[in-house]
């Protein structure tokens, strides 16, 4: 807003909202000053030529702050009494870095009172300072700033999106990286590959289709695994704790849907024809359906390309479709029994590659001391678990085998006889060697930290990225740790 003063001859400074009224306002004040006569004032008001040389406006603008405080309702149409204005002021949200709080916040705050007689709106959300992958502050100086539209064309929108979205933490600021980026860009390939999946294998949108009427085991999981991942989104983003929320549906969409529950019903969906393969492929169906709706706030062009070319001809667009409900799904027999093996097989997969086992090598699995309801569960999933888990055979016996590494599981221990598979000595020696080296890191940043010279001239970034440091080498040690643990009873 350009500043509202005009100068007349004698630069006396006249302020009004107008020209208009600058110019009654000093023709009046010369009038009474006897600079100028009452015919000669109104002469000048009269003649557009003479008004254009009285008064010369200050060409400076007023701070560009003052001009984004009337931001809420003066994009609305104000001062005018428009229907935007009436409708849209005040507004629920804004979001916005803590360092403008005072620059922009208060003033909007102050500004909306004083105009509007009410508070611009009802919630200040504050997230961190977008920085470099570094941590550093971006600055035209430094030649670190980042072009968000160079990540876009290099790995698309939706990839950008999530990333700042996953890395917004409260009381941090977002360090995005093109590696992290190009990581949520495979997220996405992820999501069109399942999709394509779903495709071929016939799954589609069965009308009327109630996921809560499920009777296959596998079925019943998934829709609980859904229910509980609707929830943990919904509540995350209403929190705005928008890096949960997309953890959450990374996680169920990845981990959950996509390497758990389609491959365990592949069998199922290339097997014979009939009821559980009919249930199956519109439980696969419901539940992408159900994704695209959790993943469109944070992935939103892929996500409604593919709400499109997966069923055409839906009555809406994805972004007005209903969010997804997950009550009433809550299914703990089967999240006990599904949730069993997928714990095993991670677990399995886990000790294999802590304990060095070869990728090739096929070891087999004692359950031990298993109960009736857990013989029949390995009985019915056998298959699976030594298809995933890479394992020879799945058997039962009342103690653990010598030379066995023993892992308990949802309260039941499973042992994986390891003699002859591994060196048990040359894993030590290996695992020493590892362990001794995380310490050494612990040790090289601790003594950086404590030193107050370093802590006090270094950058922040550098700061930050040393105590990144020992966190990793402190998850090291504890995971080195277990398994030495493990390897103490061969």
């Amino acid at each position: 807003h350009q500043i509202p003063a005009w100068y007349g001859p004698d630069d006396k400074v006249f302020v009004a909202e107008t020209e208009d009224e600058a110019l009654a306002e000093a023709l009046a004040y010369y009038v009474v000053n006897d600079v100028l006569t009452p015919e000669e004032a109104e002469a000048i008001a009269n003649d557009p030529g003479k008004r254009a040389g009285f008064l010369t406006r200050d060409p400076d603008v007023l701070d560009t702050w003052f001009s984004s405080a009337l931001w809420p309702f003066s994009t609305l149409g104000w001062p005018d009494e428009t229907p935007e204005l009436a409708r849209y002021y005040p507004t629920q949200v804004l979001v916005t870095g803590f360092d403008i709080i005072f620059f922009w916040v208060a003033r909007m705050m102050m500004m909306g009172i004083h105009f509007m007689k009410e508070v611009p709106f009802a919630t200040v959300h504050i997230h961190g300072i977008v920085r470099d992958e570094k941590g550093a502050k971006m600055s035209k100086s430094k030649g670190n700033v980042v072009d968000p539209l160079d990540l876009i064309d290099r790995y698309g929108a939706d990839a950008l999106r999530f990333t700042m979205a996953a890395l917004s933490t409260h009381g941090r600021d977002v360090k995005p990286s093109p590696a992290r980026i190009e990581g949520y860009r495979n997220f996405a390939t992820k999501l069109w590959n399942a999709a394509r999946f779903a495709e071929m294998n016939g799954c589609a949108a069965v009308p009327g289709f109630d996921p809560k009427a499920a009777g296959e085991v596998l079925n019943r999981w998934i829709a609980h695994e859904l229910a509980k991942a609707a929830r943990e989104v919904t509540e995350a983003i209403e929190a705005f704790r928008f890096n949960e929320a997309a953890a959450a549906v990374y996680r169920f969409v990845w981990n959950v849907y996509c390497d758990w529950y389609l491959e365990l019903a592949k069998p199922v969906l290339t097997g014979a024809d009939g009821t559980a393969k009919s249930e199956t492929r519109a439980m696969v169906a419901h539940v992408r359906d159900e994704i695209l709706k959790l993943l469109h706030p944070f992935m939103p062009f892929v996500t409604e390309e593919l709400w499109g070319v997966t069923e055409p001809g839906r009555a809406s667009m994805l972004a007005l479709a209903p969010w997804p409900q997950p009550e009433g799904l809550e299914d703990a027999e089967a999240e006990s029994e599904l949730g069993w093996v997928v714990d095993l097989i991670t677990a399995i997969r886990s000790v294999r590659a802590e304990m060095n086992v070869p990728p090739g090598a096929q070891i087999p699995l004692v359950l031990v001391a298993a109960g009736l309801p857990t013989q029949a569960r390995a009985g019915r999933w056998s298959a699976f678990i030594k298809r995933l888990a890479r394992l020879t055979e799945v058997s039962f016996a009342e103690v653990a085998p010598t030379g066995a590494v023993q892992l308990v599981v949802r309260g039941e221990v499973a042992a994986l006889p390891l003699a002859g598979i591994i060196d048990v000595a040359a894993e030590r020696a290996r695992l020493a060697k590892e362990l001794a080296r995380a310490r050494a890191d612990i040790a090289r940043v601790d003594a950086k930290l404590a030193n107050p010279d370093f802590v006090a001239r270094a950058p922040e970034e550098v700061v930050e990225g040393e105590r990144e440091k020992r966190e990793d080498a402190e998850a090291r040690v504890a995971k080195i740790g277990e398994a030495l643990d493990r390897l103490a009873g061969l």
